[in-house]
């Protein structure tokens, strides 16, 4: 029996309660969905529909399969659109997921003049590591300490304008005072871009040298929650880049307790199984596109792009 084309017959007719419209969204004949759900009845040794002359009802036992059939009816949807294009061999690039949309396209375009189909693949930095590790990306920017980085986007705090001042900002000046009362601390925050270690920790230890509260560092879930927090006029500011803090129409400000100041690293990784020039054509097509989708500049490696396996990278990279 054909489990997979049985239970797409069933999902789609108990989803239109009638097995012709069914049928038709299954594309698939009427006679074949009603012989493919009487296979699926027999196998399970149950009855999933009840028949009426006008209309096709779940029965109790239907409604407990129903779910894991459309799930397996969705993996199987799924499985076809990977195959199709792992068959058209684009190369898979995991990409930071705030990645602006116009450069994402010229990326795409760069790419496929130097003949290179690429497909950029959003992803949070923990998740493009396991990517590439996994091998569902041929290759992946992974963060890395900037001293070890292709690419370095400095980072500042984004804050409102009412916020006083417009040269760095001294984390010092976010300390509780007495005349606080009670209101709630001013926070910075993280998003998940920058969430790892060697930006996390950097702060950490600035903000516990400082004397500040532990809850006045935060991770926020993403950019726009980050971003909301300092929109509703808390004092609170997020880490960014100064690109995000524009578009975000906030003002950009750099930390003054930090010399040199926060960055974001990047290196381009390509998985084990990839073949050894890939990276150096990335690199050399892509590069300037890549350090635009990162809002990013490039850093000169004297040639050696990062062309080694994901198992030298750090253990330190894009963790938690």
């Amino acid at each position: 029996m054909d489990l997979l084309g049985a239970c797409r017959a069933f999902v789609h007719v108990s989803e239109y309660g009638s097995f012709t419209a069914g049928a038709a969204a299954a594309r698939m004949a009427q006679s074949v969905a009603s012989r493919r759900v009487a296979a699926l009845e027999r196998h399970f040794g149950e009855r999933l529909l009840t028949r009426s002359s006008r209309t096709v009802t779940l029965t109790a036992f239907g409604r407990d399969v129903l779910p894991l059939a459309r799930q397996l009816v969705e993996l199987g949807d799924r499985l076809e659109h990977e195959a199709e294009a792992a068959r058209r061999h684009p190369l898979r690039l995991a990409v930071p997921v705030d990645c602006p949309t116009g450069a994402l396209a010229r990326l795409i375009a760069d790419a496929q003049q130097a003949g290179l189909p690429l497909s950029p693949h959003p992803a949070a930095p923990a998740d493009r590591a396991d990517l590439v590790r996994s091998r569902q990306a041929r290759a992946a920017l992974l963060a890395v300490p900037p001293d070890g980085a292709h690419w370095t986007t400095p980072l500042g705090l984004a804050v409102t304008a009412t916020t006083p001042g417009t040269g760095p900002i001294y984390l010092d000046t976010l300390r509780p005072t007495r005349t606080d009362g009670n209101r709630r601390p001013r926070r910075v925050w993280l998003q998940p871009e920058d969430d790892v270690p060697h930006v996390r920790d950097r702060l950490t230890r600035l903000r516990d040298a400082l004397g500040l509260r532990p809850a006045q560092l935060a991770a926020a879930p993403d950019l726009p929650s980050a971003a909301a927090e300092v929109l509703r006029g808390t004092g609170d500011a997020v880490l960014c880049s100064r690109r995000q803090a524009e578009n975000l129409s906030l003002h950009w400000r750099e930390i003054g307790e930090l010399n040199p100041g926060l960055a974001r690293g990047y290196a381009l990784v390509a998985a084990e199984d990839t073949d050894a020039g890939t990276t150096e054509r990335i690199m050399d097509a892509c590069g300037n596109a890549i350090a635009d989708c990162l809002d990013a500049k490039a850093h000169d490696k004297n040639g050696q792009h990062a062309s080694q396996e994901i198992k030298t990278i750090p253990a330190t990279v894009a963790t938690r």
